[in-house]
């Protein structure tokens, strides 16, 4: 069975995508695991463009099968903002605490009507250099007021899912596993991988 190289090097996003993956019983490893490995400039104008870019990048350095992610918050009253900054919404190296901070002082004023948004996951898989499939979910809510709940990263404590009155961050991982737009793009490239490898 051959290896999945995942092109990643965060920690809390890596054990995210290996619990996914799990189920194919493959290896999975990262780029903390690649000697040498490139960094990726992540600087395409879609999710989907930085997932390729990766994904290619790193399948044509090791000659490997790499899966590539993108995903991040866009938010229907900032224009879909902070898109493919989500990361850097605060800036080159910002925390979560300060990318969450910065969402709700724009959002400042906004009623809960007009508080709508969606996380968007981009997947990108490759091989031996080639682009052998790409795959795009979302999964909708609202921005809350304030951060609630300890689980998950990013902006996790301020995305609310309507149908429970909870944010990712209150709802932990057994849910947002069912319905979040990483579970849902990674469920489809877990049965692409399954037919592939």
């Amino acid at each position: 069975m051959r290896d999945l190289i995942v092109a990643t090097r965060n920690g809390k996003k890596l054990l995210e995508l290996k619990r996914y993956l799990r189920p194919l019983g493959i290896k999975v490893v990262s780029l903390k695991d690649i000697k040498g490995a490139p960094h990726i400039v992540e600087d395409g104008s879609t999710f989907k463009a930085n997932a390729v870019k990766k994904a290619l990048a790193i399948s044509r350095f090791t000659g490997g099968l790499v899966l590539a992610d993108d995903s991040g918050l866009v938010v229907d009253a900032l224009g879909g903002r902070p898109g493919v900054r989500s990361s850097r919404f605060s800036g080159e190296g910002a925390t979560d605490r300060e990318n969450n901070a910065k969402l709700l002082r724009l959002l400042e004023g906004v009623r809960a009507g007009k508080r709508g948004g969606a996380f968007v996951c981009a997947v990108a898989i490759a091989d031996k250099g080639r682009i052998v499939a790409t795959i795009e979910e979302r999964c909708g809510g609202r921005i809350a007021f304030d951060t609630r709940g300890r689980c998950g990263f990013g902006y996790d404590p301020l995305f609310l899912i309507p149908k429970y009155g909870k944010t990712f961050g209150e709802l932990g991982a057994g849910a947002k596993d069912r319905m979040s737009h990483r579970s849902k793009a990674l469920k489809k490239a877990r049965e692409f991988l399954r037919r592939y490898v």
